[in-house]
């Protein structure tokens, strides 16, 4: 790579970073952590749990983000630097190491650029996800707990808090059906393009003479219920409400009792449950905060077809066929609507799915601005 090449990218990324900084409103960034951090210093700030844990989670979101830009100046200035050394000294290992470094920081870069497509009147929330078993017997349930588990360690990853509200197991392996939560800031807006219909194609670990099995699950994503939020109070005739015993793993107590709550929506037919609590109280709580936020969701989604029709949209739907997941007779996971792909199927199940999740935003973006 010529100096004139390495001064080239330099300026783009230094272009670049002062667009983001300006998007994210750097003094106003600065501000909120002063704020946020003289809120988390008050002595009564833990007699209201829910809102200090919104306050340091927030806060650390802040702090994380001023970090971040505040590196990147630093490792752009060190990379120069860096560069005009190699050259000095006409040393190709250091230049080899400038130039990694260099693509390191265009990585950083594009992910943080992401960060500011993430504008949408709800992509600041946590989020509520369900993942479903579809056509497929056994490999579908199995390949259902899969994704599952793939969310929650790529949640792991980025330091987002989850919460397992409801796990229905599946007689052979995998599961039927699970919901949790996942809480950090924009955990909706990274994770809403994942829903749709994800599947699998593998040698079945189920079928007696190995043969190749497709299944599919579907993935549905929903933003956290705020106090904010306007919807009307659920008249309980509109409500079944059934109780029973918790099933599959958990802890001593907490198969003894009928504390899992299943709620039914009857004008909708929405099914939430959850059982991750032993009170049954809590549990229906809970039960009612997601059945609240699918059925708020919903309406949303009924307002945008309406607006879509009058626009005449022919937007793809949520609800089609997003991804493959190919493991045999090749190794590649592919996303149908961005083409983005990869052979490291294996990475993509212990939670690897950035490359995705930017993909994704960047083309419901593209979308939206066609509309």
């Amino acid at each position: 790579m010529t100096s004139v090449d390495v001064s080239a990218d330099l300026r783009e990324l230094k272009a670049t970073l002062a667009s983001v900084e300006a998007v994210l409103d750097l003094p106003s960034l600065r501000r909120e952590k002063e704020e946020l951090e003289a809120a988390a210093a008050e002595p009564a700030l833990w007699e209201d749990a829910e809102h200090a844990q919104k306050i340091t989670s927030r806060l650390s979101y802040v702090q994380a983000e001023l970090k971040k830009l505040a590196e990147l100046h630093s490792r752009m200035d060190d990379v120069e630097i860096l560069f005009e050394l190699a050259g000095a000294e006409d040393d190709p290992s250091a230049a080899a190491e400038a130039t990694a470094e260099l693509a390191s920081i265009r990585k950083a870069m594009d992910e943080l650029e992401v960060r500011t497509l993430l504008s949408g009147e709800y992509d600041e929330r946590d989020c509520v996800m369900t993942v479903r078993s579809g056509a497929g017997g056994a490999d579908a349930c199995d390949f259902a707990e899969q994704l599952m588990r793939m969310y929650l360690r790529w949640s792991e990853e980025h330091n987002f808090k989850t919460e397992t509200y409801d796990i229905s197991y599946a007689e052979e392996a995998g599961i039927r059906s699970a919901t949790f939560g996942v809480k950090g800031p924009y955990a909706y807006g990274h994770l809403s393009v994942e829903q749709g219909t994800h599947r699998v194609v593998r040698i079945s670990k189920y079928d007696n003479q190995g043969r190749r099995q497709t299944g599919f699950a579907a993935v549905e994503v929903v933003p956290a219920l705020e106090q904010t939020d306007e919807i009307e109070e659920i008249p309980e005739d509109e409500l079944r409400i059934d109780v029973y015993r918790s099933s599959g793993p958990g802890g001593q107590g907490v198969n003894t009792t009928d504390s899992a709550v299943r709620i039914t929506h009857l004008p909708t037919g929405l099914v939430v449950a959850c059982q991750n609590e032993r009170s049954q109280l809590q549990n229906k709580a809970t039960a009612m905060t997601v059945l609240k936020a699918k059925l708020l969701q919903r309406t949303r989604e009924q307002e945008r077809a309406k607006v879509d029709e009058l626009r005449g949209s022919a937007t793809a739907s949520w609800g089609d066929q997003m991804r493959s997941y190919v493991e045999h007779p090749y190794q590649m996971v592919k996303d149908l609507r961005t083409s983005f792909e990869t052979a490291d199927v294996k990475g993509v199940y212990d939670g690897n799915i950035d490359g995705f999740l930017e993909a994704g935003i960047r083309w419901r973006m593209s979308g939206e601005k066609n509309v």
